[in-house]
């Protein structure tokens, strides 16, 4: 059966005949997967596939976007490799929500620094306990602005959260969200979320993170990142900016990460596709 939501991402996507020889122009000069690939955006990010829920048979999809399963395929795959989407073996491909499983394997990188000489290392990366330390409304300074494609002065909200591994707070993450994204957030919604920050933005607003853009530094604990991280002031900490982004390159988020390294790492799992 045909799927009408499908034609709302600008209609089945144009097959290129053989006699064709100039480069059309606008998306159709891209390769016919990445159209496809475009197209099945358009519609996850609309909202007609939720977190969790299956897409049709990639043959169903193929036919409706009037290419081969080859084509429809390699299409999924880039956003299976993305994060975007999740097959499940025998079950078919969902659109990937966003769980505590995702958070550690593609947002967390703090890790208990291992002892070379320990017989006992840690199999598995351990979830933080996570704590809201304030919850307020301000107004966007130019730092802010810039990275979250917003005008300064426009309002957001910003919030504290500590991070604790084994009872010792090790990261304190300073957020910074559009109100004009948010509408409606409040700091009892945010606190008694049933999940991770980032599945909050998929279930209640509709926003997915699918990736961040990060920079480390080295810096020096300010007074009240020091209290927070039980050091004393000036004590050096690992600082991180993260953008998180939604499709299109889209700002969601803006946050700065400091790092107690003291007996923790940073860990950074890089992997190329082939």
């Amino acid at each position: 059966m045909y799927d009408p939501t499908l034609r709302w991402s600008n209609g089945p996507v144009k097959t290129k005949s053989k006699s064709e020889s100039k480069t059309p122009s606008g998306d159709e000069s891209l390769p016919l997967y990445r159209q496809v690939k475009k197209a099945l955006q358009k519609i996850i990010e609309a909202g007609h596939y939720g977190p969790g829920k299956p897409l049709p048979s990639e043959s169903a999809l193929a036919s409706q976007l009037q290419v081969s399963v080859g084509t429809l395929r390699h299409a999924v795959d880039e956003l299976v490799h993305e994060h975007v989407l999740v097959r499940r073996q025998g079950k078919g491909t969902f659109v990937a929500p966003h769980n505590r499983a995702r958070f550690m394997f593609q947002f967390f990188h703090v890790e208990r620094r291992q002892d070379p000489e320990d017989n006992e290392p840690t199999s598995e990366q351990e979830f933080p306990d996570i704590a809201c330390l304030g919850f307020s409304r301000d107004k966007a300074d130019a730092g802010e602005a810039r990275a979250l494609r917003i005008k300064l002065g426009d309002p957001v909200f910003r919030i504290d959260n500590k991070l604790s591994l084994r009872g010792k707070v090790v990261v304190l993450d300073r957020l910074v969200l559009s109100t004009a994204m948010f509408r409606n957030l409040t700091e009892k919604r945010f606190v008694e979320r049933a999940s991770t920050v980032y599945a909050l933005y998929q279930t209640d607003f509709g926003i997915t993170v699918l990736r961040a853009q990060e920079r480390a530094r080295a810096s020096a604990a300010s007074k009240v990142v020091a209290a927070v991280l039980s050091l004393p002031a000036g004590a050096p900490v690992m600082e991180v900016h993260r953008l998180a982004l939604t499709f299109g390159d889209k700002p969601v988020e803006y946050r700065v990460s400091f790092i107690n390294t003291q007996a923790h790492d940073y860990v950074s799992v890089l992997s190329k596709k082939a």
